[in-house]
């Protein structure tokens, strides 16, 4: 018999959902940064095997910040549970192992709805390889066992890859029969654009400091296969909120813009598998977190 099925990740801001969805793929589908909040979309990543084939929805981390943007985060991120065959709760167990109080402020809002999904429920309490002193695990296996007493939970480190096998076969059981529904070749639903401006993305988030990535977003303006066959031309814009904040995306001289141009055209062209001319725009765009129509068109709140 083939297994098909959905699996949503859901969890707090960096708790690892998409370090664990890129393990499971063994590439880089979803972008990761040290900084919460990196994930903005729903981006669905596919895992074959031989009599599987099984559709990780990965989410925004489930916070309680307000503001436009940060509800359709959060819309995005339970409107999985309702195409999810099983769900996958990531915790950060380094954090929670030093900060137990932390745990029922994130973890226990997620309870109630998720178990209102009436999905199977696996806790994946992750970053245990962070954790030099395993006795403080203890506290908080008890504490997740208490909130979710009828769902099962595993120490795992997505980054490392302890217990993500054993995870994964215990996603597998609550996988249902059924055919695949993508090529074996397919990793992701994501267009090939969308991946594209979600790696320039990413490399803001790691060049740029404190909260200067949050203001920014990435739209893809141009995408040009045709022009030249053994390279694919890409015109994009980084957008930012602020005007001061224009200059320090671009750097002294240009040199930030080109070092995020340089590190983004090399991702982009293993994405592709072909050569990448990519050029970088700035623009401001005050108040676009705030803008319902731009943030659609960025692929939010859809």
């Amino acid at each position: 018999m083939h297994k098909f099925g959905m699996v949503a990740l859901i969890g707090p801001p960096n708790a690892g959902k998409s370090t664990l969805m890129n393990k499971y793929l063994g590439q880089k589908v979803a972008i990761v940064s040290p900084k919460p909040q990196t994930t903005r979309n729903r981006i669905s990543g596919i895992l074959t095997t031989e009599d599987a084939q099984v559709v990780f929805l990965d989410t925004p981390g489930i916070h309680q910040l307000r503001g436009k943007m940060n509800r359709f985060l959060l819309e995005s991120a339970w409107s999985a549970l309702s195409s999810a065959d099983a769900v996958v709760v990531l915790i950060d167990a380094a954090l929670y192992s030093t900060k137990l109080k932390l745990l029922e402020k994130e973890i226990a809002p997620l309870v109630k709805p998720i178990a209102e999904s009436g999905r199977p429920v696996m806790v994946a309490v992750n970053k245990i390889d962070r954790v030099k002193d395993k006795s403080l695990l203890l506290p908080v296996l008890e504490r997740v066992a208490e909130l979710w007493p009828d769902a099962e939970y595993l120490p795992v480190s997505a980054l490392r890859g302890q217990g993500t096998e054993e995870l994964l076969g215990r996603i597998m059981t609550f996988i249902p029969d059924g055919p695949p529904m993508f090529p074996d070749d397919q990793i992701s639903t994501a267009p090939l654009r969308f991946m594209a401006s979600e790696i320039i993305r990413e490399k803001l988030f790691y060049s740029l400091r404190q909260e200067l990535p949050y203001s920014t977003a990435v739209e893809i303006e141009e995408w040009d296969e045709d022009t030249r066959k053994d390279m694919v031309i890409i015109n994009a814009i980084i957008y930012t909120s602020r005007k001061s904040h224009k200059g320090m995306i671009i750097g002294k001289q240009g040199s930030n813009l080109k070092r995020i141009g340089t590190e983004a055209r090399q991702d982009i062209a293993e994405l592709v598998g072909n050569k990448v001319h990519l050029e970088l725009w700035v623009k401001v765009r005050e108040g676009w977190t705030e803008d319902p129509g731009f943030l659609r068109t960025i692929g939010l709140g859809e």
